[in-house]
């Protein structure tokens, strides 16, 4: 991440052999350049396999030996997961490997040959080229915790999607058999009697088949201060009048029961994946300087160092930002200028773990909470809601990086600067 473009091209002399690379899940194609762009060799078809990635080290070597080359540089594009196992082998073995954006080479190949003819030989030639002109970022896989706190956010994904979808499908449930449910027991699912409601007498006729005190015996197995009497009389009432379907009951509490298991279940998977992201947080050194700021909490910050990998990585913060995709764009031309927009070019879950974060932290943190209000009240172009939520969320990343790079804990006082707190003033 450090490497400018300059940096970059340098490290192609003539005496490199620049190899483009082609990523699918059982074959790969590769072509072999020279420092100009032109092919030294006949391109290389390959399985994504030991046996393949074997035959393209013995390729090299091949055209290192027969071509008098000192240095490689393999480039491939982020396809999907297919290009980790490739990757990790060629690293594994000494041999230099970045990616190059697909966008890149998509908007690239038409221009040798003026066509949109797609093929994976001519693709792998244009990685190859792209390369040579030092169209590429470096590869990176996280090692030891940092590569624990990828696999684990995504996981944690994975199981907030999965548990999401159980709750508007118990939700959806209800709303057909017992819609009045919900206006007694706002928490919903999450409040334990709401859930131990659910499993024991889910629907209208259930309720009424029970006495006041019969139900207010079945929460104490549950909720430690007794649910009142008032709330109970208020489920049987709604219960009473219920306008939800009495049709397929049995089927539908099985279905019920199914989705109320699957909740639980995610749930205990969600502690059990939080747990292990603090102590892995734990390992990285950085989680009282992370956890210092309010509004960050351990799975939160780690998160975003599953996310970014070692932070040390990094020469400044705005590397982050575009990593996430949060830099501004805009079109313009003569006298046309367009209004600004996020690039959305980077890790769409690092952005999605900044924006949640900002938006937590407007809420709990002094200085960023004052700083958005500043940014959507201003008398000179306001932000909106969203837009102000951005800054907030690339004014997180600077704050950690800094804390995280000098190893210091939050200060209040040093957050929003002299510049920024006499703006707010004015």
């Amino acid at each position: 991440m450090k490497n400018s473009k300059n940096d970059k091209i340098q490290l192609i002399t003539h005496k490199t052999l620049i190899i483009g690379v082609d990523i699918a899940k059982r074959v790969q194609w590769a072509q072999f350049t020279d420092y100009r762009g032109l092919e030294v060799s006949k391109h290389l078809k390959f399985n994504n396999d030991l046996t393949g990635f074997k035959s393209i080290i013995q390729k090299i070597e091949e055209i290192k030996k027969n071509k008098d080359f000192s240095a490689v540089i393999v480039g491939m594009e982020p396809t999907g997961h297919y290009w980790k196992p490739l990757g990790a082998f060629l690293e594994n073995s000494g041999i230099k490997v970045v990616l190059v954006n697909p966008a890149h080479t998509k908007k690239s190949k038409e221009l040798d040959d003026n066509s949109q003819t797609k093929n994976d030989r001519k693709d792998a030639l244009t990685i190859a080229k792209l390369v040579k002109d030092g169209r590429y970022s470096e590869m990176y896989l996280p090692k030891e915790e940092y590569s624990e706190l990828r696999a684990l956010t995504l996981t944690r994904i994975e199981v907030s999607k999965t548990q999401n979808s159980t709750k508007n499908r118990i939700r959806a449930l209800m709303d057909e058999y017992f819609p009045e449910f919900e206006t007694v027991f706002k928490t919903f699912i999450e409040g334990k009697a709401a859930l131990h409601l659910l499993k024991n007498c889910p629907f209208p006729q259930d309720v009424l088949k029970l006495k006041e005190l019969e139900i207010q015996e079945l929460l104490k197995e549950v909720v430690k201060k007794t649910v009142g009497i008032k709330k109970i009389k208020e489920l049987q009432n709604v219960a009473k009048t219920s306008v939800g379907i009495t049709l397929g009951i049995e089927g539908a509490k099985v279905r019920l029961k199914v989705l109320l298991e699957n909740y639980e279940q995610n749930v205990k998977h969600l502690e059990l994946i939080e747990n292990e992201m603090e102590k892995q947080l734990q390992k990285t050194g950085y989680l009282e300087v992370l956890t210092s700021i309010p509004g960050v909490g351990i799975v939160s910050a780690s998160s975003f160092l599953g996310e970014i990998g070692n932070p040390k990585r990094f020469s400044n913060p705005q590397q982050i930002v575009r990593l996430a995709g949060y830099n501004l764009v805009e079109n313009s031309s003569g006298l046309h200028k367009s209004k600004t927009s996020i690039s959305k070019r980077g890790r769409k879950n690092l952005r999605s773990i900044l924006y949640k974060m900002a938006l937590v932290l407007v809420c709990k943190n002094k200085e960023m909470k004052t700083l958005y209000n500043y940014l959507r009240t201003r008398e000179k172009n306001p932000l909106k809601q969203k837009q102000a939520l951005v800054v907030i969320a690339e004014k997180a990343v600077r704050v950690m990086f800094n804390l995280m790079i000098n190893r210091n804990n939050y200060d209040e006082t040093k957050v929003l600067g002299e510049f920024r707190l006499k703006q707010i003033a004015a």
